[in-house]
């Protein structure tokens, strides 16, 4: 989806012109320049259709244009604010895709209060964000199902959109990446794959390590590689590093789970939807779309995102329940479900990267549980932490972004859960608390004096209707929140 943003309110030969109408504000449609009878006949529309200027409400006329038909269509921002904006942008998009249309031209100079020029960024990005499609593998889509609409114009728009709309397409260019990543089937995307579609981050300035299986065995990555003994696709973990600031320290370390495809291992899943578990990477493809949109805007800021990539399959050498592994960390696990191995390759990857990389500040992303979706749903990620700082700001960055959180806890009385009688530690608790004690096996991987949160956001990653940034399927959940975590606590 292509943005023209121009200052200047001048429409054109618009075949589709849209005017975005506050609450309450129907009245500015007679100031919006348009001739008497098609001024009379939008206001018409708009009472009839009951339309009030809610946000993301629409009314659409068709109206005399030459020889053809043009559109009219009213678009309701509410109250102008940045949330109110972004679903319009949405709705727009949603609205108008397939329509035939495309392009259309949106005017802001009518508004009696012009929207900041964020809001009206927020509008164009979440545009983008919505009009965002996967039809790599179709070869029969009918016409009528084939996107159309490839561009809006904005016009009358306030001083400093186009600045404020660069750092958004950030967002939009790291959402797209986390999308396609997490969309590709699994016989496309397996973990030395994922490595290889990476690559494109090392033009923006990011410097990707990758280990590979001996490597990770050098290191004694025990848990994660169990966990891939299964599978004849080699395990990886990639490290992508943004020096923002320059040489130094890192800010930040992002981590993600990457099982590219988890059929459960010998604790095998049921065959009904499993099809799902190709986004069971949905965590680390996140930390990849995070660190293209945080280079893409320079943010200065020094941040590493690691993530560890393998495939959970059942096979004569795979991992069984009741092995005992030994974790890069030295303590010991043993495992009573392998379907139970997002929390085994997350553990390795943290204490990697805080051996090579010393961070301050952690945070990974994992689509680890079901019980975060009996939980929350589809409406929030999972948010541990074991500093309340830390907690707060993730929850004032979901707020602000759109990608929700909610805060669960963390106690020893969770922590005795996962005790075994003949290891340092079992891999699963009992039923109850599956999340809480799932984010307490993490925790013990966590350095003394570093700041730790664990997003389990398996109930984000993949949608099976709309919403107002995607379409039904990826979602790219988590890219919008880490970039604004970022922003907000790591640059000056």
């Amino acid at each position: 989806m292509s943005i023209s943003i121009q200052f200047a309110p001048d429409r054109g030969n618009a075949a589709a012109l849209v005017l975005p109408i506050a609450s309450g504000g129907n009245d500015r449609i007679a100031q919006a320049g348009l001739d008497d009878a098609v001024a009379t006949l939008v206001a018409g529309a708009a009472r009839a259709g009951r339309f009030e200027g809610e946000a993301g409400s629409i009314a659409e006329v068709f109206v005399p244009a030459g020889d053809e038909a043009g559109r009219v269509i009213l678009i309701g921002i509410g109250d102008g604010g940045e949330a109110a904006m972004e679903k319009a942008g949405g709705a727009l998009v949603g609205r108008f895709l397939l329509s035939g249309l495309t392009v259309m031209t949106v005017d802001f100079s009518t508004l009696e209060t012009p929207p900041s020029g964020k809001a009206v960024a927020r509008f164009a990005a979440t545009a983008t964000q919505r009009g965002w499609r996967h039809d790599a593998y179709r070869t029969r889509l009918p016409e009528k199902s084939k996107p159309t609409l490839t561009g809006l114009i904005l016009v009358g728009t306030p001083d400093g959109t186009d600045r404020d709309f660069m750092g958004a397409d950030a967002v939009s260019q790291g959402m797209d990446l986390t999308r396609s990543l997490v969309t590709d089937p699994p016989n496309i995307l397996y973990p030395v794959s994922f490595v290889e579609r990476c690559r494109e981050l090392e033009a923006l300035g990011i410097e990707l390590t990758i280990l590979d299986e001996r490597q990770m065995a050098e290191e004694g990555m025990g848990a994660l590689l169990g966990v891939s003994l299964g599978s004849e696709k080699d395990a990886r973990l990639l490290a992508m590093r943004w020096n923002g600031k320059g040489a130094g320290d890192v800010d930040l370390a992002l981590v993600g789970k990457g099982v590219t495809f988890d059929t459960g291992g010998i604790s095998l899943k049921p065959g009904p939807g499993m099809e799902d578990m190709k986004w069971d990477m949905g965590g680390a493809g996140a930390v990849a779309g995070a660190m293209k949109a945080i280079a893409t805007r320079k943010a200065k800021a020094n941040v590493i995102g690691v993530v560890g990539l393998v495939e959970n399959m059942p096979d004569g050498k795979a991992m069984r329940p009741g092995d005992v592994v030994t974790s890069m960390s030295g303590q010991t696990i043993e495992v009573l479900n392998t379907d139970a191995e997002g929390r085994l390759v997350l553990c390795d990857v943290l204490t990697w990267v805080q051996r090579h990389h010393n961070p301050k500040t952690i945070v990974d992303l994992a689509t680890l549980t079901g019980a975060m979706i009996i939980s929350l749903g589809n409406e929030h990620g999972g948010l541990f932490a074991n500093d309340d700082s830390l907690a707060d700001e993730l929850l004032a960055a979901s707020r602000a972004s759109g990608d929700l959180l909610w805060r669960f806890p963390l106690s020893p009385a969770y922590d005795k859960l996962i005790d075994s009688p003949i290891a340092d530690m079992k891999n699963i608790g009992p039923r109850g608390a599956g999340s809480i004690t799932a984010a307490q096996f993490l925790k013990r991987f966590v350095d003394e004096g570093v700041r730790w949160a664990h997003l389990d956001i398996a109930g984000m990653v993949w949608a099976d209707k709309p919403g107002n940034h995607h379409d039904k399927g990826a979602t790219g959940y988590g890219v919008r929140l880490l970039d604004r975590f970022v922003a907000d606590n790591f640059e000056g």
